[in-house]
């Protein structure tokens, strides 16, 4: 296996292209970890607090899933990355035999608002479990995600919300390029891949400071942060355009915080290798499902007596076994099992979608499906 990306001490990390859309940018490759291949594109799984809300390791594995995200900020405050640590790592501590990718926390931190202030050596704020007081910094996030033990660890980034000025996405970008620089200064795992995180909110001009910016320092993979924030999908696209071609071909291209299904359809056909996102999980429990033909909330009325599955086209089990007018019956009696079945189902939905994306992509008809599926999905909208 060859060293990895940012130089120095060999890494146990590689991402090769297999095949690449001659329309529309999508790539379809593998990402080799020390725990695992990874066929992209790939949507992880979020597991915020070290699981991924109401499934198993052995379900995720199930329906595919080769690769979850889990969170810094939440793991620091509980249990601590000490006692992770302690425990054998984060993949020993969750018993999940997969790749992991740690987000740095700073979206969670810099959400906290009025809980937190930023300067230049990092952020204090104070916890939303028990308003205790911490301290961030960029050299801390790295500490503790070496503690988890991950395979993908983020550099420590400012995200502003939208809408934000130029003057303060500004700030936020040549700030998130010095952290990035002190990120990589101490970051030692040789067998942790670091990403970089571009920012500049919808600023081309930031977007490309930003992005020429992380190029230049050298990381093992980049991500697309401060989008999905509330912008017009368009925005997203448009900044999508310009960040792309700056970044690195032979590097993972990663899209924070997206999932809804026809933005990674539209993200793979600009160049995007992995996504994640609570999407999945967090409508699921509210009985919102992903089909073929957009979203049904399974709660109303309409579905009482509807014996059919969830999605005819779908192969995951909750589809193979129930209908939605059982599933429609848990969440009025109040059952648990309902949110578990609409999340295996969303988690299974997203997950196979980009199986089949890829596969379209090594087929060479990838502007086809894609055009086939966004004229079935509706856009999203939820269908009653």
């Amino acid at each position: 296996m060859r060293p990895g990306f940012s130089g120095g001490t060999a890494k146990m990390f590689e991402f090769e292209l297999e095949a690449r859309c001659p329309v529309t940018g999508a790539r379809a490759g593998r990402l080799t970890t020390p725990h695992g291949t990874i066929e992209t594109p790939v949507f992880m799984p979020v597991g915020t607090q070290a699981t991924v809300k109401a499934m198993t390791p052995e379900e995720l594995e199930g329906m595919g899933a080769r690769i979850i995200l889990s969170n810094t900020y939440h793991l620091h405050l509980r249990p601590g990355s000490d006692l992770i640590r302690e425990a054998g790592g984060l993949h020993r501590f969750m018993d999940w035999k997969g790749s992991i990718l740690t987000d740095s926390g700073g979206f969670q931190v810099f959400s906290l608002s009025d809980l937190r202030k930023i300067t230049d050596e990092g952020v204090a704020f104070r916890s939303h479990l028990d308003g205790s007081s911490h301290f961030m910094t960029p050299e801390k996030a790295v500490a503790i995600q070496e503690n988890l033990g991950s395979d993908i660890a983020m550099c420590f980034d400012e995200c502003v919300p939208y809408p934000s000025s130029e003057a303060a996405s500004m700030e936020a970008v040549v700030r998130t390029t010095r952290w990035a620089q002190r990120c990589k200064a101490v970051h030692r795992r040789h067998d942790q891949a670091l990403f970089g995180i571009v920012q500049g909110s919808v600023f081309e001009k930031q977007r490309i400071r930003s992005a020429e910016a992380l190029v230049a320092i050298g990381f093992d993979g980049y991500a697309i942060g401060g989008l999905s924030v509330g912008e017009p999908h368009e925005e997203m696209y448009r900044i999508l355009d310009v960040v792309n071609p700056i970044l690195p071909e032979g590097r993972p291209r990663y899209l924070m915080g997206v999932g809804l299904p026809s933005n990674l359809v539209e993200g793979v056909a600009k160049g995007i290798d992995m996504f994640d996102c609570v999407l999945p999980t967090r409508t699921g429990r509210n009985g919102t499902v992903f089909f073929s033909g957009g979203r049904l909330n399974l709660k109303n009325a309409s579905f009482e007596r509807d014996f059919g599955p969830i999605d005819p086209e779908c192969g995951c089990m909750v589809c193979r076994r129930f209908t939605r007018a059982y599933v429609r019956h848990l969440y009025k009696s109040g059952e648990i099992l309902a949110a578990r079945l609409c999340s295996w189902h969303n988690l299974h939905f997203l997950v196979n979608l980009m199986g089949q994306a890829r596969r379209s992509i090594v087929e060479g008809n990838y502007p086809a499906f894609r055009d086939s599926f966004l004229a079935r999905f509706r856009g999203g909208a939820p269908v009653s």
